[in-house]
């Protein structure tokens, strides 16, 4: 198991430590309710430093990333970020991603339990002159996410980060250390995201740590990230998204533009987009006390009409909630639903995502 720069921090401040994508990470310091909420209404530290880098760059860059991943990444320009995915050509998700345009490359975020796999992926399909690499063992991220995220940041960075726009980025740094600045996150809440390198990860960790004392800083771990992104109806890889599943059904045809050109994938999903997906996934939320679980049939009476993907007790809504794939013709908003757990039915009903309507994403 490997380790992020930031694991003896965790440590010493009692985190319940477990595996997650090949690192050992922090689960939860104080409880996960109690850290979901302190995102929620101050700031919450996230160490997100198991995500994986890759820098891109060559001068057929432009053309490569246009071929692997499904958004127009001709549209991206410096000081820019791009949520996107890339697809095999059956039209199955690889991994979602971030995409940075800095000033002299494109800059790559993917999911931790997928580094060797996108790596390896993005590899066998260079045409031209690309150059492609692994920075993931070089990079530590840090996440300052909610209500209080720009002020804390501000203050220790020393940068006005007023601004910033959602999904731009600024170059900064830190006794020293260069700092991408992104105005990005996971959380629904506004928040920022800052790469660095690790050792000066552990320095700024120690210093939003001290200074977030100001404004109830809490550290936050994997347990929180989970339950936060989920009110949110943010995708998971792995649960939500795989392999198995297309970006149209998924809900991510805003991110497919599928009049870009041909991309790897685009022939199968632009059929499924014109004959309309078979399944697509949706937000549920219990009427019953009942918390789903991924795995757990969702019926319309006797008959099983699709399946829980991810599922939680909201914190903020205090009910079970869940994503799931559910069969066209029962996806519609406000369809009634029940999901079998170990035997017994709970009603649910389909919800305009996200759950939690009201925050603080672009105050």
């Amino acid at each position: 198991m490997k380790r992020t720069p930031l694991y003896h921090q965790h440590v010493a401040l009692g985190a319940r430590i477990a595996p997650f994508g090949g690192y050992e990470m922090p689960v939860q310091y104080s409880g996960i309710t109690a850290e979901h909420l302190g995102v929620r209404t101050t700031v919450g530290l996230f160490d997100v430093s198991h995500m994986g880098e890759f820098r891109v760059n060559g001068s057929d860059a432009l053309a490569f990333l246009q071929d692997v991943t499904v958004n127009d990444v001709a549209a991206l320009e410096t000081g820019q970020a791009q949520y996107s995915a890339m697809c095999y050509s059956d039209g199955g998700i690889v991994d979602d991603l971030l995409l940075y345009k800095r000033a002299d490359h494109y800059f790559m975020v993917v999911n931790a339990a997928n580094i060797e796999k996108d790596f390896e992926w993005l590899k066998s399909n260079i045409k031209g002159d690309v150059s492609l690499t692994n920075l993931s063992d070089d990079v530590g991220l840090i996440a300052v996410q909610g209500p209080a995220s720009r002020e804390l940041a501000s203050k220790v960075l020393a940068v006005d980060l007023a601004g910033v726009s959602y999904y731009h980025f600024v170059e900064g740094e830190y006794q020293g250390g260069e700092v991408m600045i992104s105005r990005t996150g996971y959380t629904g809440e506004l928040g920022f995201e800052l790469y660095t390198d690790p050792e000066t990860t552990r320095r700024l960790w120690q210093a939003l740590q001290e200074a977030g004392k100001d404004v109830d800083a809490v550290p936050v771990g994997l347990g929180a990230r989970d339950t936060l992104r989920l009110e949110m109806k943010y995708c998971l890889y792995g649960n939500d998204i795989t392999a198995e599943t297309n970006p149209i059904e998924a809900g991510l045809g805003w991110i497919t533009k599928l009049d870009k050109g041909p991309f790897i994938g685009s022939k199968v999903i632009a059929q499924v987009k014109e004959e309309k997906p078979v399944r697509r996934l949706v937000a549920f939320q219990m009427r019953d006390r009942a918390i789903p679980r991924p795995g757990y049939p969702i019926m319309s009476g006797n008959h099983q009409v699709g399946s829980v993907t991810s599922g939680t007790q909201s914190p903020s809504l205090r009910s079970g909630i869940g994503l799931g794939y559910v069969a066209r013709d029962h996806a519609k908003i406000g369809t009634e639903l029940e999901v079998d757990i170990r035997g017994k039915r709970a009603g649910a009903v389909i919800i305009k995502p996200p759950f939690v309507k009201e925050t603080s994403l672009f105050h």
